[in-house]
């Protein structure tokens, strides 16, 4: 059980200087690229999954850390406050810059070289309690799962393996070779329906080779695969102000539930939940609140009851 899902918790760590030294395993790893984020007005943001779900996932449990790669100018104190990051260095930053069109987005990625396998993993990372596979481009091995320990929690939002780029950097879609082997360890997988340009029989086709998987839609909630067995989780009715991250949230919520023995309809459910409310609101504010996690889990509750799944 993880020690805490509620952000009164207080981290398990000494500063020394500006660097956050951890001396225990984290309740939750994320392992994928940082990025920097290029809008056509100049402006440069952080963002990557990993970053954002390792954000989240601050707001729920103690000890947080991002198994990452980038340049030494990535400022790490600033952008991931309250997380130990192990950086491993790498010439440039991932970036990604999106542009939106009438004929929808087009995406451009200049990723790091640097590719995360496990031997990037030290001791304490290891026998993190939760690791959450966060590729954005490919970078991340699918290793992690053959040489995972038995009792760490995986959890994997494979976006970043569904994509290739040409010389320019344009981003396209491309098959999931390692669906299989990352599938068959995985304990849960989170993809949104975008993810497959809609594609359900391709969604469908993992989920009949995943332990738990999870399609994410928007507005409308998300599908559960139980075993291959589907069930549609509704989202609450909101105003949305800024979607951005919310499947990072969804993702690090899902897990962190999960991990803890909630009923995956349960754990949907409150998931879906933290992320509508994530989108009322714009930039980090979207960030879990106490507030959120409180109702949400009174929610969660309640709406498995009635679904027939109490515990």
């Amino acid at each position: 059980m993880l020690s805490c899902i509620f952000p009164h918790c207080r981290p398990h760590a000494a500063r020394r200087g500006q660097r956050i030294i951890v001396s225990m395993s984290p309740d939750y790893l994320a392992v994928g690229h940082v990025t920097e984020d290029l809008w056509r007005d100049g402006r440069i943001t952080p963002g990557g999954t990993a970053w954002f779900a390792s954000l989240a996932a601050r707001r729920m449990v103690d000890r947080v850390s991002v198994l990452t790669a980038a340049a030494p100018t990535y400022d790490a104190e600033r952008h991931l406050p309250g997380i130990f990051v192990h950086r491993i260095e790498s010439p440039t930053t991932t970036q990604f810059e999106n542009i939106y069109t009438p004929g929808g987005r087009i995406q451009y990625t200049r990723p790091s070289p640097v590719r995360l396998e496990p031997r990037h993993l030290t001791d304490a990372l290891r026998n993190a309690r939760i690791m959450h596979l966060a590729p954005v481009c490919d970078e991340v091995s699918p290793d992690f799962v053959a040489e995972a320990r038995p009792d760490v929690f995986i959890g994997v939002t494979p976006q970043g393996w569904l994509r290739r780029w040409d010389e320019t950097g344009r981003v396209y879609a491309k098959p999931w070779d390692a669906a299989p082997q990352v599938l068959a360890r995985a304990d849960a997988a989170v993809i949104s329906i975008d993810d497959v340009a809609g594609d359900w029989r391709l969604a469908l086709t993992w989920a009949a080779q995943a332990r738990l998987f999870v399609v994410t839609e928007g507005a409308s909630g998300c599908t559960l695969f139980l075993a291959g067995k589907p069930y549609h989780i509704p989202a609450p009715s909101v105003s949305e102000v800024d979607p951005t991250g919310a499947g990072d949230i969804f993702a690090a919520t899902l897990f962190i539930a999960l991990q803890r023995g909630l009923h995956p309809l349960e754990a949907c459910a409150f998931a879906c939940c933290v992320a509508s409310q994530s989108v009322t609101r714009a930039s980090l504010d979207s960030l879990p609140t106490p507030e959120d996690l409180a109702q949400c889990s009174t929610i969660a509750k309640r709406w498995a009851r009635v679904a027939g799944h109490p515990h």
